[in-house]
Order: C-alpha cells, then structure tokens, then sequence
C-alpha cells in the first residue's frame, strides 16, 4: 500500500480528519480529536509507515506474523503497532489493522458518539473492553 492509499484509506471513515500536530512529515488521523492513525513519511531506512491502535493480544499475534509491524514508535508498546509500507503486509490485511485502529477509538468515546459513529459504518456498537 502506498501513503496516498492509506490516506485515502484513513479519511475513508465517517468524521476522520488529518491533522499535523507534530509538524510536517507527519500526519496525523483523528476521529472525535482521538488519534487512531499515524503515518510517518520515513524511518530510518527510508519506508514510510503508520501506527496503530491494536487490542494487546492481537498486537502480538500481528508482531508475530508479519516482520514489518513491531511495537508503535513512539507510542504505548501494549496498544500500538507500527507497521512499515514496504509491501510485505498485503493491503487487505493493512485495512484491516486500520478498521481495528478506527474502532479501538470509537469504542472509547461518549456513548451518543459511538452509536453514531457505528451507525454510519453499519455496525453494532461493541461492548467496552
């Protein structure tokens, strides 16, 4: 997946927005002023990639299957992954991530948020972790 298709990915969901509070070169998905993505032009090798909001155990599983995700740069090791854009994860499965990410953060905000957040995606909203 290229940058331009993750952010046309991440401004796919209802109310996302991109901003960039830590300067250019990185930017930043928010739904409700809430982070879910992250994508950073370049690591030290030259990949751009993203972070991610991820249930702790399936960050886990998710570091353990594919060598390009590993624990979020710069953020909390337990709820993010960070995933590099160099091919190596297919694009259904980067999608995915991203879907999870979206609704790690929606499942978090004020109830009348939630449902109508969810409501727009077609979904039920799901219970609090």
């Amino acid at each position: 997946m290229t940058p331009q298709q993750f952010i046309d990915a991440a401004l796919w969901f209802p109310e996302a927005v991109e901003t960039e509070p830590f300067g250019p070169g990185t930017l930043v998905y928010k739904v409700a002023g809430r982070m879910f993505a992250l994508l950073s032009e370049r690591n030290r090798e030259g990949v751009p990639f993203v972070t991610l909001k991820c249930d702790p155990d399936l960050a886990l599983e998710l570091r353990a299957e594919f060598d390009a995700v590993f624990p979020g740069y710069h953020t909390d090791k337990r709820h993010w992954n960070s995933v590099l854009l160099d091919g190596t994860v297919p694009d259904d499965e980067l999608l995915e991530m991203l879907r999870h990410s979206y609704q790690q953060v929606v499942a978090r905000l004020r109830r009348a948020d939630r449902e109508r957040l969810l409501a727009v995606l077609g979904e039920d909203a799901p219970p609090l972790p």
